[in-house]
Order: C-alpha cells, then structure tokens, then sequence
C-alpha cells in the first residue's frame, strides 16, 4: 500500500490590530497560543478527489504600519515528511519574497521585513516548496498562496483642490446651489469606517452651509447684499471614520464671490447742476457733464441720460459717456445772448437693463435739474442773408450800382461794419463796394459772352475790431442785351458750274447770334445794295433763318471772271437792331452734265497734261529723303573721332594751351607745336599736324626763310597770309601765340634750358649789341663776368 505523507502551513491567525504584532521572539508570550495549521494530507482521498498531495491553504492577512524593532512573523511551512533531521529544505518565491518576505529554509517560518503599505500593494502572491537537501529534489509539488494586508487608518482625507472657487447672485434665496467639495480618502473603503468621510463647515457660518455627506455648499442667509460684501472665504472639513472621535481629517478653502444685480437704481448727487456757455460756442460742443452714481457693475450700472423738458428743450442734447457713465450736455443750435441768456432743463438717468424682480424696490430713474447760463461774447458782423443774387445788364455803365448787402453787430454795443470785396474772388476787380453802406457796383465793363456769372465774396468787420468779420458769397448775372451782330455758322466757299442754268440755287445760307433771344432768333439776309443790282446772283430769304443763293443768268465763264465775292447783309429782330456784312466766296468750275465739278482753275485748260497731286507729293517724298541721307551721312562723317598721330615720348616742345575747361593740364601736349617759329629754316617740306590725322592729300607750300626778318609782326603778318592762301590749312579757326625765339633769331635763344648743354661758360658781351633794350640785361650778365674774372 504506498504511503501518503501531509505537509502542514502553519499561519499564525491574529486580530487585524497593530497592538498584537509582536516580534517572533516574542510571539509566544505576545501572541494568542492559537495557531491555524493548514493540512495537506492523502489519507481521505475520496473526500480530495485526487491522486496526488497538493497544498490545502486558505486567504492570509496581515496588519499594516507595523512599527516594531523585529521582523513581523508572518506563518510556518511545514511538511509531514519532516523529520526534524534537517533534510528538508524550504523555498519561497513570489511577490517580495527573498526581499520582502524570508522564510527559514530549516523550520519554514515566514517573516516580513519591512513595513508593509495596503495603500501601496494589498495584496501577494507568493509560492511555496520543500526539496531534499541533499538531491535538491522536491518532496513535495510547488504550491500557490496570498497574503492580503489588513487596513488601518493611516490615511486622512484628501479634497481633489486645495482651493475651490465660485460665485452666486447677490439676493439668493435659502438654498441655492453654491458649489460641490469632494475629498478621498486613499483607506480600504471594504474595511471598517476608515474611508468613510464626513463633510462640515468650520468657517462661513451663517452664511452658508454644506451637506455632511455629498459636500454640497448652499446659502444659508436670506438677501445677501454684493454691495455691502462682495467676498465670502468658507472652510469646509472632511473627517473619516464617519465622523467619530480619533477619525483623520483635511480642510479646503472654498472663496465664494456674489455676483452683480441690478437691485440699486441711479442717483444724482445732487438736484442742481450749473454751467455757463458762451454765445459762440459752436454746434455740437460739449458744455458740461453730470453723473449719476448707481451702486452696481458692468451693465446693469449702464445709464441712459435724457431731457425730459425745459425751455432748452430745443437748444440742448445729452449723450452717454459709455466708458464713464457720464451724461455730456451739448449745444444742439447757435446761441445768442442778445435773444436768450438762462436756459432751465430737466435731465433724467434711468437703468437701460433693469431685473424685473427688484421693481418692487422703486423706479430704476432719477432726475435733475440743469441750469445754462450763456455769456455774451463779441460776435463778428452778421448778413442779412445767408447769400446773395444779383443780376445786371452787360451794357451798365461803369460805377453803376448793381446791389447792397446788409451786415450789423449782433452785440447791444452795436459796432459800425465796414465792408470789402475779397479780391481773391475778384481777381480782376470787376467789381467794388462802398464800405460804408454795402452797395455794390462796377468799376469795368461787362460782357455776358465771355462770362455770365460772377461769384465774389464781400467782407464785412467791425470798424473797431477788424478780426470780428464775417464773410457772404454774392452771385451776380449778367443780363443779355442784343450788342452782337449775328453772322455766317461758318465760312462759305462755293461754286457754280459753267453751265449753270439760271434760277439754279447753288448755297444754303445760316447764321448764328452769340446773344440770347427769349423768344428765339430771327434772322434776314439780303445783298448788300451794292451787289443788289450789278450781282450774277440772286438771294432769297427762307424766313427760318436761313437763305438760298440762286443763279441770275445761264452759263458763266472762268476765263473772264474765275471768283465772284458776294456781299450778304444779315440782320436780327432784337432791339435795338444789330447787323453784319458777310461774303460768300463763289468759284466758277468746270462740271460734267449731271453738275459734278470736273477742275475750278483756269490754268487746268492750258496746260492739262500737268502733274497730279499725287505726284508732286511723291515727287516732294523723295527730296525730303534725299536730304535726311545727306544730313546723317554729314553727321556720321563729323562724329567720327580723329586718331592722334604716333609721338614719339622724346620729342620736347614748347607749347602754350589755351584751357577752356578742365582737361589735361600740363599733360596735355597735343598743341600747336611753334618749332617753326623759332627756327623757320627747320621746316619739313611733308610736316604735318600732329595732333590729328591728316585729312587731305595736298601737300604743305614751301616758304621762304625770313633771315633779315627781325621785326616779329612782319614775321607772324607774313606767316598768316601764307596760311590765308594755303589749301592745304585746317577749315577752322585757331588761335596760336607765338613768343619768337629759337634759331632763326639773330640773337638766337634766350632759354636757360638750352644754355646748360653748353661746355664753357658764356660769352654775354654781345647782348650789349642788341640796343637799348637789352641794356639792363647786358649790365646784369657783363657783370657776373666781371666777378668771375676777379
């Protein structure tokens, strides 16, 4: 029969209290002698229903915060096969086990060694086992239990902020929702009252109140006034263990703030208010504020100004000063002092949202009464009017009067007024005014045909204060009289045919008048009696302001007369009469048979193979291209730049440059080079200029040498008439000076330049061959010999 063994857990089962953990040492003497064995055993296997051992366990506790020295026991292992020899060996593992949890590997004891927090974890799961020591086979199979830690009341309850805030109407009833605090406590909620919280007010009674489980917080106090206090700070505390003696607790702040109702009507200060405003000042200016306080906010503090009656209903308005609050009394009308100086008015200030539910408080209104006092001020000249029309015939005669504007002081001083024309408006100073009654007259003649209207300003000022003045525009029109002629819409040219018929009409006549008919215009022509009875044609009068002119004979020859001038007398019906004389220009041209003008010159029967129009036109095309070809080539030819010979860089001369603008300075050696002049026998028969590339082909004239030549302007008379005469000169004028001196001299050089190549010194004796002249230099270098020699 195989035998079965049992191995037994031994858990020390304890109350769930701090105060009965003791260490192992001392569990005998501190701990109840009761132990719980769980027993594995084989021996009742139709009641396990198995055939194999395996652990018979049950759920483990263990109280928390233990706050002993020692390790705090937690139960025994123990096999049946142990036989107290040492052979068995004990092995725990699982949660914190080897760290957490150890056991004796010899007697199986489990103890904890650290304090252990339900809050952290409540629960582990560990695993038990028994091997042989020495084949480290298990005894027994690896068997599953837990450890669940037992809750105390460590924690106190903790509200999710530290600081509520909320805000209810001022005027709540009893009741009304504030706000809800909620707190948690981190305890076992399962185990006992530790995480059982109750809700009380420490702070803001009789204000408020909070309900002791859902931590709600209502009014308490009827008709709370925002106006008498505005902020409330109430604590609200939650205790666990419902409440009861020993139980942990935390505060919160809840700040309450009542909100705004508008449950104040408007004041005024006070009943009357005074101010005074000039008579001048302007329209929509402000002469003073009022204010009505009210002791609410925001908008039910919005206030509405009015004025409700008054004689200064009229002249006066009010309006709100949105960002104040203030009620702005302006001027609505020009004020005078001289007509009113006291207005009296009645202004009322309402609430623009009123609550419905604080009617019964009174009328959300007030008014006051407003007292304008309005001074007098010197005042500029008034018109009479505000403008000025005027009409006049353009045929007045100059210094005629046309009008009088009318201006006086609005003062009770009554200043005298003196007036003028603004001469910026009447440039041309057509017009002029007396200064002392206002009447205006002409002081040039007028033409409504060249302008109609006049528009000009007159001025008038106080004779004592000319800055008190005043302006009015008067507009003057200019009445028509009949002083134009009417004459021809256009200038007349026309023809007749040769072989016209007689009675033929061959132009229509109109005219036009630059005066104004009111009736409208009526012209007659006629001939002028001159022409009436001598004239080859004939004029009829349409009477609608035009006329026919008809041939007076058959057929008409251009070689006798080729233009017929036909004066025309046109006449209006206006008074008095105007009339004017015309002429009509009447060409006679050949026409084919049906009337068509075939050529009105008599030349064109001489010479009829001459040129047409548009020929000649080509013809003239051509010359002008012709000429533009010329001109562009001319000017390409002048453009084109003059290349400088090659000089060589040792070639010294003596140059004397004309600068009429900056250039070159000193550098600039492209000059005239007066060689010749000094030694004329030096010339080069091919020399040319150096300056530019030579631009003929002719070649220079050999002239004669001026030994005996010692008069300069002989020399340079001579040398400018052989440049008059020679081809070969540049086609422009130049302006060369010539200092004679050089070889060709008969004193030769008087350089100092040239002296210093000498070896030797020199011989001046000389210079006093020369004559007066050169006595003061003779005397000079005789004596610099002189002192060598000594």
């Amino acid at each position: 029969m195989r035998p079965y063994h049992c191995f037994w857990l031994l858990f020390w089962a304890g109350q769930p209290h701090q105060s009965l953990l003791t260490p192992l040492s001392k569990r005998t003497s501190g701990f109840p002698e009761e132990e719980k064995v769980l027993v594995l055993s084989g021996n009742s296997r139709q009641d396990l229903h198995r055939s194999k051992r395996s652990w018979m366990w049950n759920q483990f506790f263990l109280l928390e915060e233990y706050t002993g020295t020692d390790y705090q026991y937690v139960g025994k292992l123990h096999s049946d096969q142990d036989k107290g020899d040492g052979s068995l060996k004990y092995i725990l593992s699982g949660d914190g086990a080897g760290d957490l949890f150890i056991i004796n590997e010899n007697t199986g004891d489990i103890q904890a060694t650290k304090r252990l927090d339900r809050e952290e974890k409540p629960v582990y799961i560990l695993r038990a086992q028994a091997i042989n020591r020495r084949t480290g086979r298990p005894v027994e199979p690896e068997s599953e239990f837990i450890i669940k830690i037992h809750d105390i009341n460590d924690n106190e309850p903790m509200f999710t902020k530290d600081v509520y805030n909320a805000s209810i109407p001022e005027m709540s009833d009893i009741g009304t929702f504030v706000v809800q605090v909620t707190a948690t406590d981190a305890d076992d909620p399962t185990y006992g009252n530790s995480a059982k919280v109750v809700y009380s007010i420490l702070q803001g009674q009789p204000y408020f109140s909070v309900e002791s489980e859902t931590g709600i917080i209502k009014t308490a106090l009827l008709n709370m006034d925002r106006e008498n206090r505005e902020q409330y700070q109430v604590v609200i505390q939650a205790k666990d263990m419902g409440g009861q003696m020993g139980g942990l607790s935390g505060t919160t702040t809840v700040n309450i703030t009542l909100t705004d109702v508008n449950d104040n009507p408007p004041r005024f200060p006070q009943s009357t208010y005074q101010f005074r405003a000039p008579e001048s000042t302007p329209p929509a200016s402000p002469v003073g504020r009022i204010k009505a306080n009210d002791a609410d906010v925001d908008e039910n503090a919005e206030i509405e100004y009015s004025i409700t009656e008054g004689d200064g209903y009229d002249m006066f308005g009010i309006t709100t000063d949105k960002d104040t609050q203030e009620g702005i009394i302006t001027v609505k009308k020009a004020l005078d002092f001289e007509n009113k100086n006291l207005y009296i008015l009645k202004v009322e200030a309402t609430n623009t949202h009123v609550d419905p539910r604080f009617l019964y408080l009174g009328p959300f209104k007030d008014s006051a009464t407003v007292r304008i006092q309005v001074e007098d001020v010197d005042e500029p000249p008034v018109f009479s009017r505000p403008a000025y029309i005027m009409e006049v015939k353009e045929d007045v005669p100059i210094n005629s009067v046309i009008g009088t504007v009318t201006a006086q002081d609005p003062d009770a001083a009554k200043n005298p007024v003196k007036y003028s024309v603004d001469r910026h408006t009447d440039m041309d100073r057509v017009f002029n005014i007396n200064s002392g009654n206002g009447s205006i007259f002409t002081s040039k003649p007028l033409d409504r045909e060249t302008l109609l209207w006049h528009n000009i300003t007159v001025i008038a000022s106080e004779i004592n204060n000319p800055k008190q003045s005043s302006r009015v525009p008067v507009f003057i029109k200019v009445l028509d009289v009949n002083d134009n002629a009417p004459e021809f819409a256009m200038f007349y040219e026309t023809f007749v045919c040769e072989n016209a018929k007689a009675e033929q009409l061959i132009q229509t006549l109109s005219a036009v008048d630059k005066d104004d008919s009111y009736s409208g215009h009526q012209f007659s022509f006629s001939l002028a009696p001159e022409a009436a009875s001598s004239s080859n044609f004939t004029l009829q009068d349409n009477r609608d302001n035009t006329a026919g002119i008809f041939t007076r004979k058959n057929r008409y020859n251009r070689h006798e007369m080729s233009t017929y001038f036909l004066p025309v007398v046109i006449s209006d019906n206006d008074y008095p009469i105007q009339s004017s004389t015309e002429t009509v220009t009447i060409r006679v041209c050949a026409c084919d048979h049906r009337g068509k003008m075939l050529s009105c010159n008599a030349e064109a029967l001489i010479h009829p193979t001459g040129l047409s129009t548009g020929a000649l036109i080509a013809i003239l095309l051509c010359i002008i291209i012709l000429l533009v070809t010329v001109v562009l080539f001319a000017a390409l030819r002048r453009q084109r730049k003059k290349e400088p010979l090659i000089i060589s860089k040792e070639d010294i001369r003596d140059n004397i440059v004309s600068y009429n603008d900056e250039g070159g300075g000193e550098e600039d050696t492209q000059a005239f080079d007066i060689g010749t002049l000094r030694n004329p026998e030096a010339i080069d028969d091919n020399k040319l200029r150096r300056d530019i590339v030579p631009e003929t082909l002719f070649m220079p004239r050999r002239t004669t040498t001026a030994r005996d030549n010692t008069d300069v302007r002989d020399f340079i008379n001579q040398r400018l008439k052989e440049n008059d005469a020679d081809p070969a000169a540049p086609p422009y004028d130049s302006l060369a000076t010539y200092a004679y001196e050089g070889n060709g001299s008969v004193a030769e050089s008087l350089s100092s330049l040239e002296s210093v190549t000498t070896d030797g010194d020199q011989d001046y004796d000389y210079l006093s061959d020369w004559g007066p002249r050169f006595k003061k230099l003779a005397d000079m270098y005789g004596a610099m010999d002189s002192d060598k020699d000594s």
